[in-house]
């Protein structure tokens, strides 16, 4: 395993390093909030997934929802780190007319999770692990929406109370780069465990990146926050023209206030928001409400015996068991449906060229055709009948790619289009010599120019036959039989 070197960002005054923390909030995935009943699903009416505790009625006091709890578990074991058995709800208090309480219900000093890992890739091959600081339990709050009435706001609660993972990472990235891949691993991690759907555009996970930059060696600069990133895209985004913007401020002698951010995805600029608060702006207090949340060892020990192979695990595997590209690999042990589907298509087959027709052909027209994996027309026992067709000479790889384009309009077995459309492939060298002894007597001239040295001229007689035979002759027979014929 190859390790990564900081890059730094050369300005007009010299190099700069640059210090990137990320706070990534993923929407546990369960059927009710975290503390009431209400549903969690996303896409109601507005205000209709609201019970009394969420819209913080007097007298309504929250109840812990168990799942969630064993979410936050599991999540904390695929990322390595520590369960800390006993953990404290406290009250975040801040006013928002979308907050209801009047606080937020969170974790500070003493959180589900504790310190943990993620090993990223990056694009050159190289690698390295970005730490966890810490997971904690929290409620969401609600939506105030600005854009319904020319004089009012409107509430929607139904976001109320739905459970997220806080997951904070170490200030180790040094690159926007390195944050895309981290939150790309991180959602892949998430989706394998089932925990978070990771749908950033239905805000399931969402980022807010600390940004800063020194000269190598120094301490830490000033920091800002940009809040509420929900693409990978805009997470790099905003961090280089964050970036850009600290170091143009440094270099013109100025300094850098620390603040919260967003990002406006149509300049492509950060822009100011509000100054940063500390933590304990916040005034934090232990929720009175709810008791310390204590957990069992041995329950623990159950949840880790349950959890499935994730994304590193995968890939070594495929590298290993298919003798894949470390490109491939990776691509495919992203997903979990894109990894079942590659082991159904590759059972029994040669797993290379069954990679390769997945994610070169079918991941290319699926993009154009915009869908989805699940929704393919060709499925994974007919992906691996048409490469054992290519493999058993029956077509050839040209041949395939015909064949193919009617499995994805119509959803046909492959063998059913062969025979239909008479693609198989001719292997009879009688057949195959006829058409080469054509296609030499009405090339007499070029046949004397390779004889005389010319051996690039080979390939245009291939061509020929191959032409000829309508791209169905066998190509290996083809190469074959010309070579006799033309150097004998």
């Amino acid at each position: 395993m190859t390790k990564s070197v900081s890059p730094l960002v050369e300005g007009r005054t010299g190099p700069w390093e640059v210090i990137i923390g990320l706070e990534v909030h993923a929407q546990v995935s369960s059927q009710a909030k975290l503390f009431s009943g209400s549903s969690a699903a996303f896409g109601a009416g507005p205000n209709e997934h609201v019970s009394l505790v969420d819209a913080a009625m007097p007298g309504m006091l929250p109840v812990i929802n168990r799942f969630c709890v064993e979410q936050a578990v599991r999540t904390g074991l695929g990322l390595n780190a520590e369960i800390n058995l006993v953990s404290v709800f406290d009250r975040k208090n801040y006013f928002y007319a979308d907050l209801p309480q009047g606080y937020q219900i969170s974790q500070f000093k003493q959180p589900i999770v504790g310190e943990g890992s993620i090993n990223i890739t990056l694009s050159d091959g190289s690698s390295r692990d970005i730490g966890i600081e810490r997971l904690h339990l929290e409620q969401d709050a609600g939506k105030s929406m600005h854009d319904q009435h020319p004089t009012k706001s409107f509430i929607d609660l139904n976001r109320s109370g739905v459970a997220l993972m806080e997951i904070v990472s170490k200030p180790d990235m040094r690159s926007a780069e390195e944050a895309a891949a981290y939150v790309s691993k991180l959602r892949a991690i998430l989706r394998f465990l089932g925990t978070c759907d990771g749908n950033m555009e239905q805000g399931s996970l969402r980022a807010d990146c600390n940004v800063s930059v020194r000269r190598p060696g120094e301490p830490l600069g000033t920091r800002t926050e940009t809040k509420n990133l929900n693409s990978i895209r805009f997470i790099a985004q905003a961090i280089n023209s964050e970036v850009a913007r600290q170091i143009e401020i440094l270099e013109d002698g100025g300094t850098i206030d620390q603040e919260t951010r967003l990002f406006d995805n149509a300049t492509g600029q950060t822009r100011p928001m509000r100054s940063k608060e500390d933590a304990h702006d916040y005034r934090y207090f232990p929720d009175p409400d709810l008791l310390p949340l204590k957990l069992d060892a041995a329950w623990v020990d159950q949840i880790r015996d349950t959890l499935p192979e994730l994304p590193d695990a995968l890939r070594a595997r495929l590298l290993n068991q298919y003798g894949l590209t470390p490109y491939d690999a990776s691509l495919i042990s992203e997903d979990r449906a894109v990894a079942a589907y590659y082991e159904t298509a590759a059972a029994g087959q040669d797993a290379k060229i069954v990679a390769n027709w997945m994610t070169v052909e079918l991941f290319g027209a699926l993009n154009k055709m915009g869908l989805d994996l699940a929704d393919s027309p060709v499925k994974p026992e007919q992906l691996g009948k048409l490469v054992a067709r290519i493999t058993d000479g029956t077509i050839s790889g040209r041949i395939a790619k015909d064949v193919f384009a009617l499995m994805l309009e119509s959803g046909a077995d492959p063998d059913q289009v062969i025979e239909e459309k008479g693609f198989k492939q001719v292997s009879d060298t009688g057949a195959i010599e006829a058409m080469i002894d054509a296609v030499l007597a009405d090339n007499a001239d070029k046949v004397a120019e390779y004889r005389g040295g010319k051996d690039k001229l080979f390939g245009f007689f291939v061509g020929q036959v191959m032409k000829a035979s309508q791209g169905q002759a066998n190509p290996g027979v083809v190469n074959g039989l010309l070579k006799q014929k033309l150097d004998g």
